[in-house]
Protein backbone atom coordinates (compact mmCIF):
# COMPACT_ATOMS: atom_id res chain seq x y z
CA UNK A 1 0.00 0.00 0.00
CA UNK A 2 1.37 3.66 -1.09
CA UNK A 3 1.60 6.19 1.55
CA UNK A 4 -0.42 8.11 -1.00
CA UNK A 5 -3.60 7.14 -2.47
CA UNK A 6 -4.45 8.51 -5.74
CA UNK A 7 -7.28 11.33 -6.51
CA UNK A 8 -8.72 11.81 -9.95
CA UNK A 9 -10.61 15.18 -10.54
CA UNK A 10 -13.84 16.15 -12.57
CA UNK A 11 -15.57 19.45 -13.21
CA UNK A 12 -18.78 20.72 -14.72
CA UNK A 13 -20.54 24.08 -14.83
CA UNK A 14 -22.49 25.28 -12.31
CA UNK A 15 -25.01 27.56 -14.52
CA UNK A 16 -28.81 27.27 -15.14
CA UNK A 17 -28.42 24.09 -16.71
CA UNK A 18 -26.86 22.65 -14.24
CA UNK A 19 -27.69 18.83 -13.70
CA UNK A 20 -26.19 16.79 -10.79
CA UNK A 21 -24.21 14.13 -11.84
CA UNK A 22 -25.25 10.54 -10.04
CA UNK A 23 -22.38 10.22 -7.77
CA UNK A 24 -23.16 14.23 -6.02
CA UNK A 25 -24.22 13.96 -2.92
CA UNK A 26 -28.46 14.68 -2.67
CA UNK A 27 -27.44 17.07 0.29
CA UNK A 28 -24.64 18.93 -1.35
CA UNK A 29 -26.20 22.70 -1.38
CA UNK A 30 -25.78 23.16 -5.16
CA UNK A 31 -27.53 19.96 -5.90
CA UNK A 32 -30.55 20.87 -3.76
CA UNK A 33 -31.25 23.92 -5.28
CA UNK A 34 -30.87 22.07 -9.14
CA UNK A 35 -33.75 19.84 -8.19
CA UNK A 36 -37.81 19.79 -8.59
CA UNK A 37 -39.96 22.15 -10.51
CA UNK A 38 -38.49 25.23 -9.63
CA UNK A 39 -34.72 24.03 -10.38
CA UNK A 40 -33.91 26.36 -13.21
CA UNK A 41 -35.28 29.43 -11.47
CA UNK A 42 -33.61 28.85 -8.48
CA UNK A 43 -30.66 28.33 -10.14
CA UNK A 44 -30.92 31.27 -12.26
CA UNK A 45 -32.27 33.48 -9.05
CA UNK A 46 -29.17 32.18 -7.14
CA UNK A 47 -26.39 32.84 -9.55
CA UNK A 48 -28.01 36.82 -9.86
CA UNK A 49 -27.50 36.96 -5.94
CA UNK A 50 -23.74 35.95 -6.51
CA UNK A 51 -23.64 38.52 -9.56
CA UNK A 52 -25.15 41.41 -7.74
CA UNK A 53 -23.10 40.80 -4.96
CA UNK A 54 -19.93 40.45 -6.33
CA UNK A 55 -20.57 43.52 -8.04
CA UNK A 56 -21.37 45.40 -4.81
CA UNK A 57 -17.97 45.01 -3.58
CA UNK A 58 -15.90 45.18 -6.37
CA UNK A 59 -16.97 48.70 -7.10
CA UNK A 60 -13.79 50.57 -7.60
CA UNK A 61 -14.35 51.79 -11.73
CA UNK A 62 -17.37 49.50 -12.29
CA UNK A 63 -20.17 52.80 -11.87
CA UNK A 64 -23.20 50.29 -13.51
CA UNK A 65 -22.09 47.81 -10.99
CA UNK A 66 -22.25 45.06 -13.91
CA UNK A 67 -18.24 44.96 -14.89
CA UNK A 68 -18.11 41.39 -13.53
CA UNK A 69 -19.53 37.97 -13.29
CA UNK A 70 -18.81 34.93 -11.72
CA UNK A 71 -18.79 31.56 -13.36
CA UNK A 72 -18.64 28.46 -10.82
CA UNK A 73 -17.33 24.98 -11.64
CA UNK A 74 -18.58 22.42 -9.38
CA UNK A 75 -14.79 20.10 -9.04
CA UNK A 76 -15.49 16.30 -7.44
CA UNK A 77 -13.04 14.22 -6.21
CA UNK A 78 -12.79 10.73 -6.77
CA UNK A 79 -10.64 8.32 -4.81
CA UNK A 80 -9.10 5.64 -6.25
CA UNK A 81 -9.10 2.75 -3.82
CA UNK A 82 -7.00 0.16 -5.31
CA UNK A 83 -5.91 -1.58 -8.49
CA UNK A 84 -9.35 -2.64 -9.68
CA UNK A 85 -10.11 0.67 -10.48
CA UNK A 86 -12.73 1.03 -8.12
CA UNK A 87 -13.35 4.68 -7.54
CA UNK A 88 -15.16 6.18 -4.50
CA UNK A 89 -16.67 10.02 -4.76
CA UNK A 90 -14.75 11.21 -1.92
CA UNK A 91 -15.13 14.99 -2.27
CA UNK A 92 -16.83 17.77 -3.98
CA UNK A 93 -15.86 21.74 -3.83
CA UNK A 94 -16.05 24.91 -5.86
CA UNK A 95 -14.21 26.69 -8.25
CA UNK A 96 -14.64 30.83 -8.89
CA UNK A 97 -13.61 32.08 -11.48
CA UNK A 98 -14.33 35.99 -12.69
CA UNK A 99 -15.36 37.70 -15.97
CA UNK A 100 -14.30 40.85 -16.17
CA UNK A 101 -16.37 42.66 -19.01
CA UNK A 102 -14.26 45.58 -19.41
CA UNK A 103 -11.11 43.77 -19.85
CA UNK A 104 -12.29 40.69 -21.56
CA UNK A 105 -10.72 38.23 -18.94
CA UNK A 106 -11.45 35.55 -17.11
CA UNK A 107 -9.74 35.79 -13.79
CA UNK A 108 -9.41 32.23 -11.94
CA UNK A 109 -10.99 32.28 -8.57
CA UNK A 110 -10.28 30.53 -5.34
CA UNK A 111 -10.83 26.75 -5.16
CA UNK A 112 -12.62 25.19 -2.30
CA UNK A 113 -15.62 27.40 -1.20
CA UNK A 114 -18.10 24.76 -0.51
CA UNK A 115 -17.36 21.55 1.28
CA UNK A 116 -19.11 18.11 0.52
CA UNK A 117 -17.75 14.64 1.87
CA UNK A 118 -20.00 11.18 2.05
CA UNK A 119 -16.97 10.36 4.78
CA UNK A 120 -17.88 13.52 6.91
CA UNK A 121 -21.66 13.00 6.56
CA UNK A 122 -20.44 9.26 7.78
CA UNK A 123 -18.46 10.60 11.13
CA UNK A 124 -21.77 13.12 11.89
CA UNK A 125 -24.53 11.40 10.72
CA UNK A 126 -23.40 7.48 11.69
CA UNK A 127 -20.80 7.44 13.78
CA UNK A 128 -21.11 10.34 16.39
CA UNK A 129 -24.86 9.40 16.32
CA UNK A 130 -24.04 5.88 17.61
CA UNK A 131 -21.56 7.04 19.72
CA UNK A 132 -24.09 9.24 21.65
CA UNK A 133 -26.60 6.28 21.92
CA UNK A 134 -28.07 5.92 25.37
CA UNK A 135 -25.36 8.14 26.45
CA UNK A 136 -26.17 10.76 29.23
CA UNK A 137 -23.96 13.36 27.97
CA UNK A 138 -22.24 14.27 24.71
CA UNK A 139 -18.46 12.75 23.74
CA UNK A 140 -16.35 12.39 20.62
CA UNK A 141 -15.08 8.89 19.60
CA UNK A 142 -11.43 8.50 19.67
CA UNK A 143 -9.56 9.25 16.41
CA UNK A 144 -12.84 11.12 15.41
CA UNK A 145 -12.47 12.46 11.93
CA UNK A 146 -8.54 11.52 11.74
CA UNK A 147 -9.21 9.56 8.58
CA UNK A 148 -10.85 11.77 6.77
CA UNK A 149 -8.45 14.96 7.79
CA UNK A 150 -5.86 12.45 6.08
CA UNK A 151 -7.69 11.77 3.03
CA UNK A 152 -8.26 15.70 2.68
CA UNK A 153 -4.46 16.54 3.09
CA UNK A 154 -3.56 13.56 1.23
CA UNK A 155 -5.67 15.29 -1.56
CA UNK A 156 -4.30 18.71 -1.52
CA UNK A 157 -1.12 17.49 -1.79
CA UNK A 158 -1.68 15.27 -4.66
CA UNK A 159 -0.22 15.76 -8.15
CA UNK A 160 -4.18 16.10 -9.02
CA UNK A 161 -4.43 18.96 -7.05
CA UNK A 162 -1.14 20.60 -8.15
CA UNK A 163 -2.01 20.04 -12.04
CA UNK A 164 -5.42 21.90 -11.29
CA UNK A 165 -5.35 24.34 -9.30
CA UNK A 166 -2.66 27.08 -8.76
CA UNK A 167 -3.55 28.22 -4.73
CA UNK A 168 -4.47 26.55 -1.91
CA UNK A 169 -7.97 26.05 -0.92
CA UNK A 170 -10.58 28.32 1.27
CA UNK A 171 -13.88 26.85 2.74
CA UNK A 172 -16.21 29.13 3.78
CA UNK A 173 -19.36 28.14 6.12
CA UNK A 174 -21.96 29.40 8.63
CA UNK A 175 -21.41 30.47 11.83
CA UNK A 176 -22.18 27.95 14.57
CA UNK A 177 -25.51 29.02 16.33
CA UNK A 178 -23.94 27.47 19.50
CA UNK A 179 -21.32 30.02 19.87
CA UNK A 180 -20.71 33.33 21.02
CA UNK A 181 -18.75 35.63 18.51
CA UNK A 182 -17.07 38.72 19.72
CA UNK A 183 -16.31 41.48 17.43
CA UNK A 184 -12.39 42.79 17.95
CA UNK A 185 -10.40 45.84 16.31
CA UNK A 186 -8.92 44.04 12.91
CA UNK A 187 -10.57 44.81 10.17
CA UNK A 188 -9.75 43.64 6.40
CA UNK A 189 -10.69 45.86 3.13
CA UNK A 190 -12.47 43.29 1.78
CA UNK A 191 -13.21 40.38 4.40
CA UNK A 192 -14.10 43.08 6.68
CA UNK A 193 -14.39 43.16 10.77
CA UNK A 194 -13.21 40.12 12.48
CA UNK A 195 -14.81 38.27 15.40
CA UNK A 196 -13.58 35.56 17.75
CA UNK A 197 -15.51 32.85 19.26
CA UNK A 198 -16.01 32.43 22.66
CA UNK A 199 -14.84 28.45 22.37
CA UNK A 200 -14.06 26.10 19.78
CA UNK A 201 -16.65 24.10 17.78
CA UNK A 202 -16.72 20.45 17.08
CA UNK A 203 -16.61 21.65 13.16
CA UNK A 204 -13.57 23.84 13.78
CA UNK A 205 -11.41 21.08 15.44
CA UNK A 206 -12.87 18.66 12.66
CA UNK A 207 -11.38 20.60 10.16
CA UNK A 208 -8.51 21.19 12.36
CA UNK A 209 -7.56 17.96 11.60
CA UNK A 210 -7.93 18.46 8.05
CA UNK A 211 -4.90 21.29 8.10
CA UNK A 212 -7.13 24.08 8.50
CA UNK A 213 -7.11 27.21 9.98
CA UNK A 214 -10.46 29.03 10.74
CA UNK A 215 -10.73 32.88 11.14
CA UNK A 216 -14.23 35.12 11.32
CA UNK A 217 -15.47 38.29 9.55
CA UNK A 218 -18.47 39.68 8.72
CA UNK A 219 -17.57 41.70 5.31
CA UNK A 220 -18.89 44.98 4.09
CA UNK A 221 -22.60 44.70 3.72
CA UNK A 222 -22.66 42.02 5.08
CA UNK A 223 -25.30 41.26 8.33
CA UNK A 224 -23.34 38.29 10.30
CA UNK A 225 -19.55 36.71 9.91
CA UNK A 226 -18.48 33.82 7.97
CA UNK A 227 -16.35 31.08 8.94
CA UNK A 228 -12.72 31.21 6.71
CA UNK A 229 -11.42 27.66 6.64
CA UNK A 230 -7.79 27.92 4.94
CA UNK A 231 -4.07 27.26 4.80
CA UNK A 232 -1.18 29.50 4.77
CA UNK A 233 -2.21 33.50 5.47
CA UNK A 234 -6.16 34.14 4.13
CA UNK A 235 -5.45 38.28 4.38
CA UNK A 236 -2.13 38.06 2.39
CA UNK A 237 -2.56 35.05 -0.17
CA UNK A 238 -5.14 35.71 -1.99
CA UNK A 239 -6.16 39.31 -4.44
CA UNK A 240 -9.46 41.16 -3.71
CA UNK A 241 -11.19 39.29 -6.38
CA UNK A 242 -10.19 36.15 -5.60
CA UNK A 243 -11.66 37.01 -1.80
CA UNK A 244 -14.96 38.76 -2.98
CA UNK A 245 -15.70 35.44 -5.22
CA UNK A 246 -15.53 33.38 -2.10
CA UNK A 247 -17.63 36.12 -0.17
CA UNK A 248 -20.22 36.98 -2.69
CA UNK A 249 -20.57 33.07 -3.74
CA UNK A 250 -21.37 31.24 -0.29
CA UNK A 251 -23.13 34.49 1.41
CA UNK A 252 -25.22 34.13 -1.37
CA UNK A 253 -25.59 30.58 -0.73
CA UNK A 254 -26.11 31.14 2.89
CA UNK A 255 -28.59 33.53 2.42
CA UNK A 256 -31.24 30.55 1.33
CA UNK A 257 -29.69 28.20 3.10
CA UNK A 258 -29.80 29.91 6.30
CA UNK A 259 -31.50 33.08 5.91
CA UNK A 260 -32.41 33.96 9.76
CA UNK A 261 -28.89 34.72 10.44
CA UNK A 262 -27.37 35.83 6.67
CA UNK A 263 -30.86 37.05 5.57
CA UNK A 264 -31.77 38.87 8.94
CA UNK A 265 -32.64 42.47 9.31
CA UNK A 266 -30.52 43.61 12.00
CA UNK A 267 -26.32 43.16 11.68
CA UNK A 268 -24.18 41.80 14.28
CA UNK A 269 -23.52 43.61 17.20
CA UNK A 270 -20.25 43.59 18.86
CA UNK A 271 -21.08 40.42 20.30
CA UNK A 272 -23.14 38.05 18.41
CA UNK A 273 -25.27 34.96 18.82
CA UNK A 274 -26.47 33.67 15.95
CA UNK A 275 -30.02 32.46 15.96
CA UNK A 276 -31.43 29.74 13.64
CA UNK A 277 -35.35 30.73 15.02
CA UNK A 278 -35.00 34.84 14.75
CA UNK A 279 -38.34 35.60 12.96
CA UNK A 280 -36.87 39.13 11.56
CA UNK A 281 -35.36 38.03 8.68
CA UNK A 282 -36.30 37.98 5.20
CA UNK A 283 -36.42 34.97 2.61
CA UNK A 284 -35.21 34.51 -0.82
CA UNK A 285 -37.39 33.38 -4.10
CA UNK A 286 -35.49 30.52 -3.99
CA UNK A 287 -37.04 27.06 -3.03
CA UNK A 288 -34.49 24.93 -0.36
CA UNK A 289 -35.76 22.26 1.54
CA UNK A 290 -33.61 21.82 4.87
CA UNK A 291 -35.41 19.17 6.45
CA UNK A 292 -35.20 17.04 3.69
CA UNK A 293 -31.49 17.99 3.47
CA UNK A 294 -30.56 17.05 7.54
CA UNK A 295 -32.51 13.53 6.80
CA UNK A 296 -30.92 12.66 3.29
CA UNK A 297 -27.06 13.16 5.64
CA UNK A 298 -27.45 9.96 7.80
CA UNK A 299 -28.62 8.47 3.92
CA UNK A 300 -25.27 9.03 2.92
CA UNK A 301 -23.54 8.34 5.94
CA UNK A 302 -24.60 4.90 5.82
CA UNK A 303 -23.95 4.61 2.22
CA UNK A 304 -20.75 6.18 2.85
CA UNK A 305 -20.10 3.22 5.49
CA UNK A 306 -21.75 0.70 3.87
CA UNK A 307 -19.87 0.83 0.48
CA UNK A 308 -16.06 2.78 1.54
CA UNK A 309 -15.88 2.41 5.24
CA UNK A 310 -16.90 -1.63 5.68
CA UNK A 311 -15.39 -2.80 2.80
CA UNK A 312 -11.98 -1.15 2.91
CA UNK A 313 -11.47 -0.77 6.65
CA UNK A 314 -8.15 -2.86 6.79
CA UNK A 315 -6.65 -1.04 3.86
CA UNK A 316 -8.15 2.44 5.16
CA UNK A 317 -6.55 1.87 8.55
CA UNK A 318 -3.00 0.34 7.44
CA UNK A 319 -2.87 3.96 5.11
CA UNK A 320 -4.01 6.23 8.15
CA UNK A 321 -1.49 4.70 10.37
CA UNK A 322 1.49 4.98 7.87
CA UNK A 323 0.37 8.21 6.61
CA UNK A 324 2.79 10.74 7.25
Amino acid sequence: MSNDFKFSVNSIAFDENYQPADSTRATTNFANLARGESRQQNLRNALTMINNRFNAMANWDNPNANRYSVELEIISVDLDINTDAERFPTIEILKTYIVDHKTRQRIEGIVGNNFSSYVRDYDFSVLLLEHNKGKAGFSVPENFGELHGKLFKSFVQSDAYKQNFAKLPVICLSVSDNKTYHQTENQHPILGVEYLPNESSLTEQYFKKMGLKVRYFMPPGSVAPLAFFFFGDLLNDYTNLELISTISTMESFQKIYRPEIYNANASAGKCYKPDLQNADHSVTHIVYDREERSQLAKKQGKFAEDVFIKPYQDILEQWSANYA
